[in-house]
Formats: structure tokens, C-alpha cells, sequence
């Protein structure tokens, strides 16, 4: 129970009337952060690319250009983002591309791994792949 009365400043004192403890307690409602039910089932796959020596720019963007279009072919994915390195220091360990494949749980990455396009982009990738790294989880904030 919400007291009639409160305290905003020393020796200050304000009555809250009914209306005011329902608009307030609506707005509390309706502006607060949303439970954490997408922060705790949202699955992530990150994955960093080392290539092998030799293998051209127009090879890179070609397996580039095929892992974002697996968005497109896979519904599982709900997001797919990617960068090349920037690193200021140098502990990427080779590792040039990564990517981050948002699922809306563990089971889209499920659905995802044996899936035909996935399958057929590992094909294209793997003579080019000197390292892969991998790790997957789930989403918290």
C-alpha cells in the first residue's frame, strides 16, 4: 500500500491523492525495462575467421557476401552482422572476420547448423579456412 504522504525534501510534504498514486503507478508500468524475457532466451553464435595464406580479397568477400546472405535463406536467423578486424592491439590471434548470428533461442542455432544453406556455405568456405573460432551464448544484459 502506497502511504498518502511522502517526503520529497527535508521538512516538504506533499499529499498524494488517488489519481496521482494511479498515474504514477500506470507510468511506472508502462516506462519500466520490460521483463528480461528476450535478454535471457536471445542466442548468439559468434564466429572469427582465420584464412589461409593466399586466399584472395575476392575470395574473402565472395564467403563474406555468402554468410550474410544466409539471413535471407535461413529463417531461424533473427540478425546477422559482421566486421574485419580493427584491432588497435594485436591479439586477434590472425582471426581477420567475425560474424554474430542472433537467434530468438538455442533452438534456432539448432535448426540452423544441419540446415541445407549452412551446410553449402561451410562447403565453399572450408579450403579457404586455416582457423575457426566459435562461441555461442545466451543473451543476458
Amino acid at each position: 500500500m502506497i502511504d498518502s504522504s511522502a517526503r520529497f525534501a527535508k521538512g516538504f510534504r506533499m499529499k498524494l491523492t488517488p489519481l496521482f498514486v494511479a498515474i504514477f503507478s500506470f507510468a511506472a508500468l508502462v516506462f519500466a525495462p520490460a521483463a528480461h524475457a528476450e535478454e535471457t532466451t536471445a542466442f548468439r553464435h559468434f564466429v572469427s575467421f582465420q584464412f589461409k595464406d593466399g586466399t584472395s580479397e575476392a575470395k574473402k568477400t565472395e564467403i563474406v557476401d555468402a554468410f550474410m546472405a544466409l539471413k535471407s535463406k535461413i529463417d531461424a536467423i533473427s540478425d546477422l552482422e559482421w566486421g574485419g578486424t580493427e584491432n588497435i592491439e594485436p591479439l586477434n590471434d590472425g582471426f581477420t572476420h567475425s560474424f554474430l548470428v542472433s537467434f530468438k533461442d538455442k533452438a534456432g542455432l539448432e535448426a540452423y547448423l544441419p540446415h541445407p544453406a549452412h551446410e553449402e556455405f561451410v562447403r565453399l568456405l572450408k579450403p579457404h579456412l586455416e582457423r575457426v573460432y566459435v562461441f555461442d551464448y545466451t543473451a543476458k544484459k
